[in-house]
């Protein structure tokens, strides 16, 4: 490894040219810069721009003087307007929803716009420990001298105590529940004790807290009624329409495939909306004009999913074709996210081909393709 591969994070600030994925407040700093120039209105201790501000950075609009801010989340605005209020209150947010409804994206551009760095994460996992959540121990420091404030190792949720910003806690119901409860004391009483020191760290004025959860994945431990208390739940719907999923899936795939050299896709192209169009049939168990009944796979073919084939698919057109993105691309990519349980996905999927996507006018490319692949 280079010495220069390891940086810290406003030296990857100015490398974000280089970063193959920017964190998000260096990806749109001029959006957050010209929102920041043209709010006028209260802000809260600490933050960044406005509650109204943060809103609109989330849901895109125009500013006085033209500028355009792009959408980052497409969804009802009262969703918005409460998480964001939320983080304004002394009470936790937490983000709640089946996979692939945005959450991650949503808390990042939330602690970017509030706090302007989205980098004070903790990822949940089954071997996730309290030190994670509370603060660890430089172990040569501490055997040398004992404890100490320079052995101490601070969590990001501590710094985010200490400096008055956003934490997030991504996957908060796949740590177990011990580690859960740590957070009890924390988001009660805003301190977090360190009884080696005899000390304690009080939140500042602008701290609080981002957690992301759902209920779907297996593995997951459900949340205690105390933690629960001390969070205020904002469920995040999947996509209302087809045409706000097929909006959402195109922009996310334009915003991944810049830093992948790969080439656009026309907002709106059949491909995703082909994508799109299986994916909502086949969740919902019914075809778009409600006239066949259709069973569920076993997977979630959330909209997440559906940005993942796009890209991968546009990676196969640009690497292996024409650059142009087609049927044949992404029908790979569409079995794969369909088929997770070979006994019982592929004869659902064989069901849906031949019953629904051979009869569909203008789908022959793509069941000639599925089938193919499915050979």
């Amino acid at each position: 490894m280079s010495e220069n591969a390891i940086t810290t994070a406003g030296e990857a600030r100015g490398a974000a040219g280089e970063a193959l994925r920017p964190h998000v407040e260096v990806a749109f700093a001029q959006e957050l810069s010209a929102l920041a120039a043209a709010d006028d209105r209260p802000r809260p201790e600490r933050w960044r721009l406005s509650p109204w501000a943060v809103a609109t950075y989330l849901l895109g609009g125009t500013l006085g003087d033209g500028t355009v801010i792009t959408p980052k989340y497409v969804g009802p605005r009262r969703i918005v307007e409460v998480a964001v209020t939320t983080l304004a209150t002394d009470r936790a947010l937490l983000l709640l929803g089946v996979p692939g409804t945005a959450k991650t994206w949503v808390s990042e551009h939330l602690a970017a716009a509030v706090s302007g760095d989205s980098t004070l994460l903790v990822q949940g996992t089954a071997g996730t420990p309290e030190e994670a959540l509370r603060y660890g121990w430089n172990y040569a420091q501490l055997l040398a001298n004992g404890p100490s404030r320079d052995a101490l190792v601070p969590s990001p949720v501590m710094r985010a105590m200490a400096q008055g910003m956003t934490a997030r806690i991504e996957e908060l119901t796949r740590m177990p529940a011990d580690v859960q409860d740590a957070l009890i004391t924390l988001l009660s009483e805003k301190t977090l004790p360190v009884p080696e020191l005899g000390q304690e760290v009080q939140a500042v004025r602008g701290f609080n807290l981002i957690a992301t959860a759902n209920d779907r994945d297996r593995g997951v431990n459900d949340l205690s009624s105390a933690l629960r208390r001390r969070f205020n739940t904002v469920v995040l719907p999947l996509p209302a329409t087809p045409e706000d999923e097929v909006d959402i899936v195109a922009r996310r795939v334009a915003q991944i495939g810049r830093p992948l050299q790969l080439p656009p896709v026309p907002e709106g192209t059949d491909e995703i909306r082909r994508v799109v169009t299986v994916f909502r049939e086949l969740r919902a168990g019914v075809t778009a004009d409600g006239r066949t009944k259709l069973k569920s796979p076993t997977g979630t073919l959330s909209t997440a999913e559906a940005i993942s084939v796009v890209t991968n698919g546009l990676a196969l057109a640009t690497h292996f074709g024409d650059g142009v993105l087609r049927a044949g691309d992404l029908a790979a990519g569409v079995l794969g996210a369909v088929i997770r349980d070979p006994a019982t996905d592929r004869v659902v999927w064989q069901e849906y081909l031949e019953t629904v996507v051979r009869e569909r006018e203008g789908w022959q490319d793509f069941y000639r393709a599925c089938r193919e692949v499915g050979a």
